[in-house]
């Protein structure tokens, strides 16, 4: 059931400055504030993206002989030479496990976008049906594992959300593995984090935007509960679900209608049936 009509047409009060990039050591990076991508989608979208310094360029002969035009054209005239790696240096350098497939980078993480910024830059582009594309954000309450969360970015990308917000504790940072995961979403989906996800939530709100969590025990499905309108999709960890402030600060509960004997579904598997459910009808 929902509790207030949001107010539609107010502008948040601004958000402070814009956060610098994260600055923390990665593994294999040997320097405070960089990251090894890997994977050849990961590394051909940041080589795409502007926005990505390129510090190093590892690539395997394979993925030279494979990828190496389209390292060209990616970035011309702005990429160290690469270096060609063999696996003894790719298991050297990269995380134990890392599918590399032949290449790699060494980058930064992204600048972080304040939560007034990504308001303020309200998609153009139009749907399927050929409607203004509807305004959806997600945001995760304690998800931590790096894979469900790159799979989310995935299908934001997929489905078009405009982004994904975390709370700066108890949440995935950016990595290798979630870039892997998120097999290149990453460079053109958002992925911010928030210092109280309450008060990102009650800023959404001031926003115009309905806060509407996923719950297993809610009594409408998503299909029933859906307002219409902006929307802040809110999804939990798994197992545990949303928080109990998370739940209140919510404006709707909803389910997904799942049949036993599987009655819950993987977080990034929720929230994929659910952006599809929302953005692509």
């Amino acid at each position: 059931m929902s509790k207030r009509k949001p107010p539609h047409g107010r502008r948040p009060a601004p958000a402070g400055p814009r956060r610098p990039p994260v600055k923390s050591a990665r593994r294999g990076g040997g320097e405070p504030g960089s990251l090894w991508l890997y994977g050849a989608h990961p590394v051909l979208a940041a080589l795409a993206n502007p926005a990505r310094p390129c510090r190093r360029l590892l690539l395997s002969a394979e993925a030279a002989r494979r990828h190496g035009a389209a390292v060209a054209v990616a970035r011309p005239g702005d990429t160290p030479v690469p270096e060609t790696a063999t696996p003894q240096k790719f298991a050297e350098t990269l995380p134990d496990g890392a599918v590399h497939q032949g290449l790699a980078m060494l980058t930064a993480p992204l600048a972080e976008a304040a939560l007034a910024d990504i308001l303020a830059n309200a998609p153009g582009s139009e749907n399927a049906a050929g409607a203004p594309r509807r305004r959806l954000i997600v945001v995760l309450d304690q998800v931590t594992d790096p894979h469900n969360v790159g799979a989310i970015l995935r299908s934001a990308a997929a489905f078009g959300a405009e982004a994904v917000l975390a709370p700066s504790r108890h949440a995935a940072p950016e990595s290798g593995a979630l870039a892997k995961a998120a097999s290149g979403a990453l460079e053109h989906v958002t992925y911010a984090r928030v210092g109280n996800l309450a008060r990102c939530l009650e800023d959404l709100k001031a926003a115009g935007f309905w806060c509407l969590g996923l719950a297993g025990d809610a009594e409408k499905t998503l299909a029933e509960a859906d307002p219409g309108g902006p929307l802040a999709l809110v999804l939990g960890a798994e197992g545990d679900g949303l928080r109990r402030l998370t739940r209140e600060s919510c404006d709707i509960l909803a389910r997904l209608p799942t049949r036993e004997p599987i009655s819950a579904l993987n977080v990034s598997t929720a929230a994929a049936v659910a952006l599809y459910q929302l953005l692509a009808v």
